[in-house]
C-alpha cells in the first residue's frame, strides 16, 4: 500500500483504489462531482471522523479507458472499491455527478446501502457548464463559470480555477469530461427512483443554478423515503459553502434514522 499526503489528508493507494479513509465507526462514504476533489468534503471529514469512518474514494474520472468513462463504469468502481473493503454498510453522500453514483450504486445495491444523503445532484436534471464547453485559453471565463458554482463567488479560488483550467487545457481529461457528463445526461432515473426506499436527506442550495432547488424539490417527490432542506444563500456544494449548516442537517438526520 502507498501513502500520499495530500491537504492534511492521507491518500491510500491499494491495487486500483485510491481513498483518504479517516476515523472509526459506521461507514460514511463521500462521493465527489465532476470536478470535485478531496478537499470538497474536508469539513464533513473534519466534523464525523470523531463517529464515523469517513471515507473519500478518489474517483478515477481521467484514468478509466474511454469505453468505460461513464457514469456507470465510476458506479463499477465504487461497487468493487465497497467490495474490496468489505464495508457491509454504508451512509452515502453525493454531491451533484456523485449524487448521480450514489443513485445508481443503491439501485444496484440497495442491501449495503444504510442511507443516502443527495446535495446537489445530477440524476434528473442538470445545466451544463454553459452554452459551449469552457474556451480553453480564456482563464477569465474559467474563473468566471467556476464562480457561479457558488452563491459567494469568492469561493472561487485561484486554486480551484487553475485545477478547473488544467482539466480543461488536458485534451485527454476534456474528453472524458465530455464523455462522463454526456453519460449523465442520458441516464436519467426519474422512472427508477421509486425502487429506492432507504432513508434519504436532501440538501440543497437556493442559488444553486446547475441543479436549481426545483431539482431537488422532484427528488423529493419521487424517493418515497426523504426529506429536504433548502439553504438560502448557497449554490451547488452546500458541503463547501455552508459547512456548518449542513454537517448540523446530517448529524440530526443519521441521529433520527440510527
Amino acid at each position: 500500500m502507498d501513502v500520499i499526503h495530500c491537504m492534511s489528508l492521507v491518500i491510500k493507494e491499494e491495487g486500483a483504489f485510491k481513498y483518504v479513509e479517516v476515523g472509526s465507526g459506521p461507514v460514511m462514504l463521500n462521493l465527489h462531482g465532476l470536478f470535485g476533489a478531496l478537499s470538497n468534503f474536508k469539513d464533513v471529514t473534519d466534523y464525523f471522523s470523531k463517529d464515523y469512518t469517513v471515507v473519500i474514494p478518489i474517483l478515477p474520472l481521467y484514468t478509466l479507458d474511454l469505453d468505460k468513462t461513464s457514469v456507470t463504469g465510476m458506479v463499477d468502481y465504487i461497487d468493487a472499491f465497497i467490495e474490496y473493503k468489505g464495508y457491509a454498510k454504508v451512509h452515502l453522500i453525493g454531491n451533484s455527478l456523485g449524487g448521480h453514483i450514489a443513485l445508481l450504486y443503491t439501485l444496484r445495491k440497495q442491501e449495503k446501502v444504510a442511507s443516502m444523503t443527495l446535495t446537489a445532484s445530477s440524476g434528473l436534471f442538470e445545466s451544463s457548464l454553459g452554452d459551449q464547453y469552457p474556451r480553453k485559453s480564456d482563464k477569465s471565463y474559467i474563473k468566471r463559470k467556476t464562480a457561479e458554482t457558488f452563491y459567494n463567488p469568492e469561493l472561487a479560488s485561484d486554486e480551484l480555477v487553475d485545477e478547473v483550467y488544467d482539466i480543461v487545457n488536458s485534451r485527454e481529461k476534456a474528453i472524458r469530461v465530455v464523455f462522463i457528463a454526456k453519460s449523465a445526461v442520458r441516464h436519467n432515473l426519474r422512472d427508477e427512483l421509486h425502487k429506492i426506499t432507504i432513508p434519504c436527506n436532501l440538501i440543497w442550495g437556493a442559488s444553486d443554478t446547475i441543479t436549481p432547488p426545483f431539482v431537488g424539490e422532484e427528488f423529493k417527490k419521487l424517493l418515497v423515503n426523504s426529506e429536504l432542506t433548502i439553504l438560502e444563500k448557497c449554490g451547488h456544494a452546500p458541503m463547501m459553502e455552508r459547512p456548518e449548516e449542513f454537517n448540523k442537517l446530517m448529524a440530526a438526520f443519521l441521529q433520527k434514522i440510527a
